[in-house]
C-alpha cells in the first residue's frame, strides 16, 4: 500500500487498489477480488514486482475494465512470463506491459505488447556510487527510504 501511494504521489495520479488474496487451497495462486477506488473513465496502470503466469494481473485488468477503466497498462520489474503468461496477456484488456531487462523475454514476444526498459544505467550509477564511496540512496532522491 505504501509503495502504491508513493507511485500515485510521484505521478500526480489518483490511487485505486485491486485487492488480491492468496488461495488457501491452490498452491501459488492469487485471485484479484475487488477494486477499491474510482476508475471509471481513467487510464489505469497496474504496478507489480513481477509477472509470472500473468493470471493475477490479467484478472486485475479485467476488474478495472469491468469498472469502466478507459485503458489498462501494466508495469513490472521482473517479467518471468512462464507457462501461459504471454497468451493470457495477449487475450487480456492490458494494452501494454512495461518490464525491465532483468530477465530475458520468451522467444516470440510481441513487441507491440511488451516494452523493455534497461536497468543498466541504474546499475552503473549504483556501482559508481559504491566505488566513489557516495550514497547509493541519492540515486533515488531519497524516494527509496520511505
Amino acid at each position: 500500500m505504501k509503495v502504491a501511494e508513493r507511485y500515485a504521489l510521484q505521478l500526480g495520479a489518483d490511487l485505486a487498489i485491486v485487492h488480491k488474496r492468496r488461495s488457501h487451497t491452490a498452491f501459488n495462486t492469487v485471485e484479484a477480488k475487488e477494486v477499491v477506488g474510482e476508475v471509471d473513465g481513467k487510464v489505469c496502470v497496474i504496478v507489480d514486482d513481477m509477472i509470472d503466469t500473468a493470471g493475477t494481473i490479467c484478472a486485475a485488468a479485467e476488474q478495472l475494465t469491468e469498472r469502466g477503466a478507459s485503458r489498462v497498462l501494466a508495469a513490472t520489474t521482473h517479467g518471468v512470463f512462464s507457462g501461459p503468461a504471454m497468451d493470457r496477456l495477449a487475450a487480456s484488456s492490458i494494452e501494454k506491459v512495461i518490464v525491465t531487462d532483468t530477465l530475458p523475454l520468451p522467444e516470440g514476444t510481441d513487441p507491440d505488447l511488451v516494452e523493455v526498459l534497461s536497468v543498466a544505467p541504474l546499475i552503473a550509477k549504483a556501482i559508481g556510487a559504491v566505488f566513489t564511496d557516495t550514497s547509493v540512496s541519492e540515486i533515488f532522491g531519497g524516494n527509496n527510504l520511505a
